[in-house]
């Protein structure tokens, strides 16, 4: 599991980076730039999800192991 949402981090990262690329800073909230920052927000979310629930497995196994 650990592997797993290590690889999801990464790709969710790659697809900010893919985004950012994608934006056009002077126009930002039009057209495909509006889309870029849609994509960045919700791969943002996807890492905090990921880190809490990589965080709250090591607790679960520190908790099993007590």
């Amino acid at each position: 599991m650990k592997i797993f949402t290590t690889i999801l981090i990464v790709i969710a990262v790659s697809l900010m980076a893919f985004n950012i690329t994608l934006l056009d800073f002077q126009n930002p909230f039009e057209g495909d730039s509006l889309v870029a920052l849609v994509g960045i927000a919700a791969a943002f979310c996807a890492v905090l999800i990921l880190l809490i629930f990589k965080m709250s497995k090591k607790i679960e196994e520190k908790l099993k192991n007590q």
